[in-house]
């Protein structure tokens, strides 16, 4: 299975969605990591605020804020390439892709599909039953009702 490495900016807390002003984007990515994770992806996130040595030490991602700076954040890698890098953060299709799964509206689209096909039943095309709910058409004056 695929590792995605995720180096982040600067951020107040390790998925940057504290605080009062929090950046939907960052909200909907740690949704779209999470998915990730409970697809058996492993994933590896460090924020340059709190785990700084992390960056130190990973050549790629020295060499990267060496050449680029902080513009460079986030860096996202698969299997130690560098497949984004720089905002806005990428889609959790993206991701999906680079860890070699179906992207998630491909899957989410088959869903809708397989529920399309389910036939529904109405009250015209159900059939004429007897049961607990009684006949199909009144009970005669004086005679008692089936429903229980």
């Amino acid at each position: 299975m695929t590792t995605i490495q995720i180096f982040d900016p600067a951020l107040c807390c390790s998925k940057g969605v504290c605080g009062v002003d929090v950046d939907q984007a960052l909200v909907e990515f740690a949704a779209d990591v999470d998915w990730l994770k409970k697809q058996g992806v492993t994933v590896e996130r460090f924020n340059l605020a709190q785990q700084p040595q992390a960056f130190a030490n990973h050549a790629t991602i020295r060499d990267l804020l060496h050449a680029q700076g902080e513009v460079a954040l986030p860096a996202i890698l698969a299997d130690g390439e560098v497949k984004h890098r720089g905002v806005p953060y990428p889609s959790r299709d993206q991701l999906a892709q680079w860890a070699g799964l179906t992207p998630a509206t491909s899957i989410f689209t088959e869903q809708v599909a397989e529920l399309a096909a389910i036939p529904l039943v109405t009250a015209s095309s159900a059939p004429a039953s007897s049961g607990c709910c009684g006949p199909t058409s009144a009970p005669a004056a004086g005679t008692p009702s089936k429903c229980c």
